[in-house]
């Protein structure tokens, strides 16, 4: 039977069977299931650090499932912060990535696991690699959104510009995605406006007379020759307006 780890926040587990002892098997990030782990991954998946530490006397603490997991990706994607601090002092490494080419610090990231992410952070692991689809930990933080990730990412210099394979930056995706917040965070950090995906749209800032501001969307040179930014008409993917009075951001 398979167990499910939504994208994301961590769920309630399941119930344990009336008059079963056992505990609940977790939810989290990743879709598991039991006859892919062993003994020490679904210890570290559940937080259990008395069964870590037993098995560990077995296992090799990188020892992967047959998702290439390590226990630190389990531990971390189920924000298990006793346990990722364990295997942080038995050495683990930190910077192993999964099928998805994703390494515990990301999945910490993705499922929102703040302290996870500090404690990866603090001991090495790397901010900048990218998965298969070439998204860094911090675009991972951007589609949470979650600007208090995004902000220890940028302390441990993630790069603000990065790109994926279809070419976004973090700022492009914020703005992609509706995310204002974490869109008004990249802008105050430094992000680049002038950057462009692979469908050349780039960021396009337009002067309000009347309310100094400037409102920005995702448009092609083309588009913008086209003068589809007029009224209701305008396609416009997101769009957010700078007030340059107090040098503040926030959507529209």
């Amino acid at each position: 039977m398979k167990r499910f780890f939504g994208f994301g926040r961590k769920k309630k587990g399941r119930p344990a069977a009336a008059g079963s002892s056992a505990k609940p098997f977790p939810t989290g990030a990743y879709e598991l299931r039991l006859k892919d782990l062993g003994k020490l991954h679904r210890a570290a998946a559940r937080g259990d650090l008395g069964q870590v530490r037993q098995r560990l006397k077995k296992c090799g603490i990188d020892e992967r499932d047959a998702a290439e997991r390590t226990p630190p990706h389990l531990a971390s994607a189920n924000g298990h912060v006793n346990v990722v601090t364990y295997l942080i002092e038995n050495k683990c490494k930190l910077n192993l990535t999964d099928s998805d080419n994703r390494s515990p610090l990301m999945k910490a990231v993705q499922c929102q696991q703040e302290e996870c992410v500090a404690i990866l952070l603090e001991h090495g692991a790397k901010p900048h690699l990218a998965d298969a689809d070439g998204n860094t930990a911090l675009h991972l933080a951007v589609r949470s959104p979650n600007t208090t990730v995004a902000g220890l990412l940028l302390e441990h210099n993630a790069i603000i510009d990065a790109r994926n394979k279809e070419g976004n930056t973090p700022l492009i995706l914020a703005i992609s995605e509706h995310h204002e917040d974490i869109a008004e965070f990249l802008l105050q950090r430094g992000a680049d406006v002038h950057a462009r995906d692979h469908c050349e749209r780039r960021i396009l800032k337009v002067r309000k007379k009347d309310h100094l501001v400037c409102c920005f969307q995702l448009q092609t040179d083309t588009e913008r020759a086209h003068g589809l930014f007029q009224g209701s008409a305008t396609p416009v993917t997101s769009w957010w307006t700078k007030c340059l009075s107090v040098n503040t951001y926030r959507l529209k």
